[in-house]
């Protein structure tokens, strides 16, 4: 009876695995809109999200966040800053405390942050490359 257990657990443990792996193998892209002019690097975006930054290049100054349960926000901080989500979240809570600036705005998923990017030359955000249309213009793609 126990090898009965086993198998379902192993099983079990298999599938969240897969949904863990399926999920950090999201290609994580940053857009702006296409009537954004010229197109940031990753240092300069990296120093926007991270508060050291107001602008990028061609009026972008409204960068767009996920909320901490997007299984895009980890491996975007993670690769365009150097820094996990926590670690953000404690450098924007710092700054924010002390009236230096102000975190991006966080929208509620990654459709409305593209939809927002395609309505708002002045927006960067990012989502799935697997989302990416005509709407918006992909400047880094985050491996």
């Amino acid at each position: 009876m126990s090898n009965r257990l086993r198998l379902p657990a192993r099983s079990l443990l298999a599938t969240l695995l897969s949904g863990i792996s399926l999920a950090s193998a999201a290609q994580v892209v940053v857009i702006v809109n296409p009537k954004a002019a010229g197109s940031p690097s990753a240092e300069q975006v990296a120093a926007l999200y991270l508060g050291k930054s107001g602008s990028l290049p061609g009026g972008i100054r409204q960068a767009l966040d996920l909320p901490d349960a997007s299984p895009l926000r980890e491996p975007f901080y993670t690769k365009a800053t150097g820094k996990n989500a926590a670690q953000v979240k404690a450098i924007w809570a710092r700054l924010a405390f002390s009236g230096k600036a102000t975190p991006p705005k966080e929208l509620p998923s990654a459709a409305q942050v593209k939809k927002h990017v395609a309505a708002n030359a002045d927006a960067i955000g990012y989502i799935d490359k697997a989302s990416l249309d005509g709407s918006v213009k992909a400047v880094l793609t985050l491996d």
